[in-house]
């Protein structure tokens, strides 16, 4: 594996998580969702991470204090969408080389495998940009992956708002979890624009502006539908939470 580094995107409220606690530190499994992320992500040796914070930065940043990493906080004080997330690493990683991993800090369950796995898709694609995919039975609410015809290549990504009734039927939605190429990512950034409905920076865009310039976006399909879901309400939480603590 080439050297990786990692951005966390932490800086949300959580409107409906019925609490003013910032969303990634509810704890599920008796840890904050973040600590999860983070624990899985050093567990495959990645040891430069950039946590992108906002809501409450500085209480998430304390309950952080005690992990073992390299963790840089990166303020992001206006969230204006996962584009602009990444945009606000751009200093911390300025001189990094090599991969870079884009995960939400929401999706505690995301496993070394499946993490492992989009790396290895990415470097062996020869990828600038691979998405980790998967294909729920309903999709409703999610973007869709639009593969270029006939093969494994994702030609873009587009938010459910935005899609067409046609984009709607494809069932293969995007995780949120990218794979990058640092030399690639923050100039590609700079083409995003956010004339869409939400009226923000999606980093989803980053595909497309990336097959048009003929580097190669990628897709790595996790089958395990469970372990890339974020939580955005106390039911998915709760939900999330019995699912897999059954299996532990």
């Amino acid at each position: 594996m080439k050297n990786t580094a990692a951005i966390v995107l932490a800086a949300g409220k959580g409107k409906r998580m019925k609490s003013d606690l910032p969303k990634v530190l509810h704890e599920i499994l008796g840890k904050p969702m973040l600590r999860h992320v983070l624990d899985t992500l050093k567990s495959i040796n990645i040891n430069k991470i950039a946590v992108v914070v906002g809501h409450k930065a500085e209480m998430v940043q304390s309950q952080m204090a005690d992990f073992d990493g390299n963790l840089d906080f990166i303020l992001q004080a206006k969230q204006l969408g996962t584009g602009h997330a990444v945009m606000v690493t751009e200093e911390a990683l300025a001189d990094f080389e090599g991969n870079i991993l884009v995960v939400a800090g929401d999706v505690p369950f995301l496993s070394q495998e499946t993490t492992k796995k989009l790396i290895e898709v990415h470097e062996h694609e020869g990828a600038a940009a691979t998405v980790l995919s998967s294909r729920p039975d309903d999709p409703t609410g999610y973007g869709r992956v639009i593969r270029q015809p006939g093969t494994d290549l994702v030609d873009y990504i587009i938010e459910h708002k935005d899609a067409s009734d046609e984009e709607r039927k494809v069932n293969e939605i995007n995780t949120g979890i990218f794979c990058f190429d640092s030399r690639y990512l923050f100039e590609s950034l700079k083409e995003i624009r956010s004339e869409n409905s939400q009226n923000e920076y999606y980093l989803t865009d980053i595909m497309a502006i990336l097959r048009k310039k003929g580097l190669k976006a990628a897709v790595s399909v996790t089958d395990d539908t469970d372990e890339v879901l974020g939580v955005n309400s106390v039911e998915q939480k709760d939900e999330l939470e019995r699912k897999f603590a059954g299996r532990r």
